[in-house]
């Protein structure tokens, strides 16, 4: 199904579900208490419908879910395409994963309605709905027949409707990295009062990693190097620097091709190698990227890993990735690899990726950011996206130059 299909049905079935199913929760629940969580729940279910990278941002989150209740089972329902980088972090156990398919607006219908089925059977003690701008998350939370529905209330604030039936509702803040607030989402579980919901949480901060990990053997990642130099000659004896240069599903979030391609020539006139990496989908970027650079030392690595462990392993086998916002940037993370992401319709302070071996790349000019909860992550941007194209590539090269050389390290770039 077509994104901007999903975004319409979300907005005007979504406002009436969510509206209907708010009168229906105030009517039946006039003379009762908010619910409380069990004292020892078995059951929790935590909505992840985002991009992958949100999966690595909310790494903090569930380790504390698991700290804080150890014994119980942490359910995650997601996208079916997204399943793989849960798959390969072990968030939880294989029958506890769950999924939709949006591919068709029938496949996900029927996915809605055997995903509530069953968690109806199960018994949830709680959900925890981690998304910003879906209806269908928060509708879901009603319907899987969870009696604590966890999630974010924009509570007097102007913006998307989502109901008044989460009943641990704590306000969204767009001053607050998201993965603070994702751990405020753990504080509002057995929380009690009224609404808004977790004045008295913790003072949280930044986490300094994602509390996730990969595990790899050095015999695998050699292997993996070994064979890139195999496929790949150009890189035997050269640092390797990633380039994405993809915008995903929101082109806007895109650095200039040719600030790229400025980039590259630079780095492999220094005798750096250079990979362009993406799915198939970035294919002709790539090759069109490569007709600019016209060097030998760049090289089309765009489809060349077929699953996400194997771009860690390659981030592995790399010194230096630069990426535009997006998953990449967040894998990153996982791996020693150190990177510069480049934000402008979206903040750094807000999504930026965890830990200290990264550098965050922003213009901050007026209008920026410009993709929010508030406004549907729908852009006023015209396709000339300022925010980014002001980031001069020159700059860019010079960093990366000098912390390929030795110049600085890991932690004075980030």
């Amino acid at each position: 199904m077509k994104l901007q299909t999903q975004r319409f049905i979300d907005r005007w079935v979504g406002q009436l579900l969510c509206g209907a199913v708010s009168a229906w929760v105030r009517f039946t629940g006039l003379f009762s208490a908010p619910p409380q969580l069990a004292i020892s729940p078995k059951n929790i279910l935590v909505i992840l419908l985002s991009e992958m990278g949100s999966i690595v941002l909310a790494g903090p989150m569930f380790a504390q879910l698991r700290r804080q209740y150890p014994g119980a089972a942490i359910h995650i329902l997601q996208l079916k395409k997204n399943q793989e980088v849960t798959k390969l972090l072990q968030l939880t156990q294989p029958q506890y994963m769950h999924s939709l398919d949006d591919s068709s607006g029938g496949s996900l219908i029927g996915d809605i309605i055997k995903v509530s089925l069953a968690m109806r059977r199960l018994g949830l003690d709680a959900v925890i709905d981690c998304e910003l701008f879906s209806r269908v998350s928060a509708l879901l939370s009603f319907t899987t027949g969870a009696p604590v529905r966890v999630g974010f209330t924009p509570h007097t604030q102007e913006g998307l409707y989502r109901g008044s039936f989460i009943n641990h509702a704590i306000p969204y803040n767009p001053y607050q990295h998201i993965s603070k607030q994702f751990l405020s989402l753990v504080d509002a579980l057995d929380s009690a009062g009224s609404m808004p919901r977790n004045k008295a949480a913790p003072i949280r901060s930044l986490p300094r990693d994602t509390e996730l990990s990969v595990a790899f053997t050095q015999d695998e990642l050699a292997a993996y190097a070994a064979k890139l130099v195999t496929d790949h000659p150009v890189k035997s004896g050269k640092k390797l620097v990633l380039m994405y240069a993809g915008g995903g599903i929101l082109p806007e979030r895109a650095w200039p091709a040719e600030h790229y391609a400025r980039v590259a020539q630079g780095l492999c006139a220094a005798g750096f190698a250079v990979g362009l990496i993406g799915l198939k989908d970035d294919a002709q970027l790539a090759k069109d990227l490569i007709s600019k650079i016209r060097n030998d030392a760049c090289i089309d690595l765009t489809g060349y890993t077929r699953s996400i462990r194997e771009l860690l392993m390659l981030m592995h086998a790399a010194d230096l990735l630069i990426t535009n916002d997006g998953g990449p940037g967040h894998f990153a993370t996982l791996t020693p690899i150190q990177t510069m992401v480049f934000f402008g319709p979206e903040t750094g302070k807000l999504y930026g990726p965890l830990g200290s071996r990264n550098t965050v790349l922003e213009s901050g000019i007026a209008c920026s950011p410009c993709l929010s909860a508030y406004n549907h992550r729908l852009t006023f941007c015209d396709g000339d996206n300022q925010c980014l194209k002001r980031i001069k590539p020159d700059p860019v090269l010079a960093d990366a130059l000098a912390f390929l050389r030795g110049n600085t390290d890991a932690a004075a770039l980030a």
